[in-house]
């Protein structure tokens, strides 16, 4: 038996109904769901924000985390430009001592 999936807007609207109702489980029923579940959510969206429930597995990140990642990617690049320059430099550097020789 496959896991029902739901839709972010299906979770942020679950989470609405039950603060409108003041009443998770009422909200549950309604929805044909557990009260767990929209509790896990609440918490989701608690702890993530507008990063949560981004589906398809991919990690939830909150803001700062997100901006860690790119960070980290450009330093990466940087690394790489830098070693490609160093090489280009003592390629050309080679280049001129031998026609200095010549």
């Amino acid at each position: 038996m496959s896991r029902k999936k739901y839709t972010a807007s299906f979770k942020l609207n679950a989470i609405i109904l039950s603060q409108e109702k003041h009443n998770v489980a009422q909200a549950a029923r309604e929805l044909g769901i557990k009260a767990p579940m929209i509790h896990r959510w609440k918490k989701e969206q608690e702890e993530y924000s507008h990063n949560s429930f981004p589906g398809h597995g991919k990690a939830k990140l909150t803001d700062s985390e997100r901006e860690l990642v790119k960070l980290k990617k450009d330093l990466r690049e940087a690394k790489m430009e830098t070693e490609i320059l160093k090489k280009a430099i003592s390629i050309f550097s080679a280049n001129d001592r031998k026609n200095l020789g010549s």
